[in-house]
């Protein structure tokens, strides 16, 4: 098993990754160019630890590993068996990361993407040994959600894709390998699909935000964090599906471009919590209450799904 790792990118997935990665026993380096990201990261992690307790997740027989920050891209990866690349969603970065990292590494080194969606094929073109490329998709806040999608791409060898996948469910974590290796690959490209007619919904004033959020968590949520779509389906009956499906589906939004409504938003500076605005505002002083009571809640629900009360 993977023993050592290094995480490239401490932005809002950074610090919950090389939390669970040492909780799970593996020795992380951490690395980001900016010393602020860095410190920010270093005063998350008590909190992070705190999450993982109340999840009781507990380091395995050998003991926790061990979470180190460096500004130096040499110092991260030397004698890592890992690399996790968690820089921002640009093919450009990431190439310039991936030239970067190439001469400092090993060929047996496993390089894995936590892009979201950028398919794996596109980013092995910047690296030297693609057979040992792959995606690690991990989900927000990585801390909590236990699943992980692990994605090939064209030249990706199998046995790169079998060892994320062991090294996932070694840690106590939820592989699932993604057998094509399409744009957004499944997580987002299901979310993305909800989110493209959540968003058309309120801009053509059928429902208020509020009532919209109200209606799926209560709703589609509240059934799917129990029964998976596919499940669902059974649930509900194949022939129930084909007669709503036969008039629904010509009515549902099928936009290729960017809504109106989150353009306008995003050109008047409120991009969401980091901006105390987005589809709602916020007062700034009230988000980390909000994101610690939101911690709390996955936390619970994780608890209960997993029979754990």
């Amino acid at each position: 098993m993977i023993k050592r790792a290094a995480l490239i990118g401490l932005g809002t997935m950074g610090p919950g990754i090389a939390a669970r990665l040492a909780r799970g026993g593996i020795d992380v380096t951490a690395y980001d160019l900016s010393e602020a990201a860095i410190e920010r990261a270093k005063s998350m992690l008590g909190t992070i630890d705190g999450v993982l307790d109340r999840l009781d997740i507990a380091a395995p027989d050998r003991g926790a590993g061990t979470i180190k920050f460096t500004s130096s891209l040499s110092d991260a990866v030397a004698g890592a068996e890992l690399v996790i690349e968690n820089v921002p969603e640009n093919i450009d970065i990431k190439a310039d990361v991936y030239r970067a990292i190439d001469p400092l590494i090993a060929p047996s080194v496993i390089v894995a993407s936590d892009t979201s969606g950028i398919p794996i094929t596109k980013l092995q073109a910047h690296i030297s040994n693609p057979a040992r490329m792959v995606g690690m998709h991990w989900s927000n806040p990585p801390h909590i959600i236990p699943m992980i999608e692990v994605i090939a791409g064209e030249k990706t060898a199998p046995e790169t894709v079998s060892t994320i996948r062991d090294l996932i469910r070694a840690i106590g974590l939820l592989p699932v390998v993604v057998k094509k290796d399409v744009p957004g690959f499944v997580e987002n490209r299901v979310l993305y699909a909800l989110l493209r007619e959540a968003v058309d919904l309120v801009e053509r004033g059928v429902i208020e935000p509020e009532d919209l959020d109200t209606c799926v968590s209560w709703g589609i949520g509240y059934k799917i964090a129990v029964i998976g779509p596919m499940a669902l389906l059974d649930m509900a009956g194949l022939d129930i599906y084909k007669s709503v499906s036969s008039f629904l589906n010509a009515d549902l939004c099928n936009r290729a471009d960017l809504a109106p409504v989150v353009k306008e938003k995003i050109e008047a500076g409120k991009l969401g919590l980091k901006s105390g605005g987005g589809m709602f505002s916020y007062e700034t002083g009230s988000i980390p209450a909000l994101q610690g009571e939101r911690a709390k809640k996955l936390v619970a629900v994780r608890r209960i799904l997993e029979g754990r009360g």
